[in-house]
């Protein structure tokens, strides 16, 4: 096994005392500029690696962060993390990535791990099984840094970086109308979690201001993936439901739908418009209306709050939510007219 290097060897090779060789890995002013590039040079061709426990002391904070989120398969949070990683790296922190699998558990095992490994603070979107914060109690007992992004509780006081969920809603349920579909289904997430029910209320408001009556049984909720779309719209038919339009919470459920429809010999747009939600890859190649959430700037507004709540500790109690505006993306899917 290979000696680790330490600041002693350093001075050894170096013919110094251990105290200018610190003193300039630390970029003292009592040190000339010429001694501290000459360390820095042997340091590095000694493969001088500096001790991390060390800069936690000093800098009062770790130089790593947590990150959870519910799946890394899915492309809005692998866009989050890339956002993440590229707003950490620039000050100087390495990111830990754990995903929950939509598990409370996993959840609540990612949050043991991080804080076991002393991370600065987190980053998370909450797992569909979450309904109270004891998965993250630890976090907020502890006050440790913390952002959640796109999925919070609702009536959770936290630092939130969100979509304005409730315009992306209402704009694709108007234009749906707008397009002739009066009788529009809406796939939900569960309603404890905030984006859903800001969606679900962006749906009947754009439903009221065109005078269309709201009906509860419209409302399919725990409606995310590919197989419970598909399921969905089973069970809409199989129930002779009378409707012409699907709104759905997230584009796998939107997918679903258009499967089963076409299975079906049911014309997508012509007798059923569908739109999604995120805005996934597919959507293009597939021609579904959904919505772009710019993940990459969530992620890159999640990682810079955060940083400012660890380096800032003055502002560390002080909440901020921050609204990040989405954008319709109208396919054939829901181009009736």
């Amino acid at each position: 096994m290979t000696k680790k290097v330490t600041i002693k060897d350093i001075a050894r090779e170096l013919n110094t005392n251990y105290s200018t060789v610190s003193r300039a890995l630390n970029d003292s002013p009592k040190i000339s500029d010429a001694t501290k590039q000459n360390v820095l040079k042997q340091a590095k061709l000694m493969g001088y690696q500096p001790n991390s426990f060390a800069q936690k002391l000093k800098k009062g904070y770790s130089d790593t962060i947590g990150l959870i989120v519910p799946r890394i398969n899915r492309v809005f949070f692998s866009n989050v993390i890339h956002g993440v990683e590229t707003i950490a790296k620039q000050h100087g922190f390495n990111v830990i990535i754990c995903q929950s699998n939509e598990s409370v558990k996993d959840e609540e095992d990612n949050v043991k791990t991080l804080l076991s490994n002393n991370v600065a603070g987190i980053i998370m979107s909450i797992s569909k099984e979450t309904q109270t914060e004891d998965s993250f109690q630890e976090i907020l007992n502890n006050k440790i840094p913390f952002v959640m992004f796109d999925r919070a509780l609702n009536n959770l006081v936290s630092n939130q970086v969100v979509n304005d969920n409730f315009k992306g809603a209402y704009e694709v349920t108007e234009h749906l109308i707008k397009q002739g579909y009066q009788k529009i289904i809406h796939f939900s997430g569960p309603l404890y979690i905030n984006i859903y029910q800001d969606r679900l209320k962006g749906y009947k408001k754009a439903l009221a201001d065109y005078q269309i009556a709201f009906n509860p049984s419209f409302v399919i909720e725990n409606t995310l993936t590919k197989d419970k779309g598909i399921a969905a719209v089973e069970e809409l038919l199989k129930q002779k439901v009378d409707f012409d339009a699907i709104f759905a919470s997230g584009d796998y459920s939107a997918l679903g739908a258009i499967l089963r429809l076409r299975q079906q010999h049911i014309l997508v747009p012509e007798q059923v418009g569908v739109a999604g939600f995120a805005n996934e890859p597919f959507t293009e190649l597939l021609d579904i209306t959904s919505v772009e959430q710019f993940s990459t700037e969530m992620g890159k507004s999640a990682a810079s709050l955060l940083v400012e709540k660890i380096q800032h500790k003055e502002v560390s109690d002080q909440h901020q939510n921050i609204e990040i505006l989405p954008q319709l993306i109208i396919r054939k899917s829901t181009q009736k007219l």
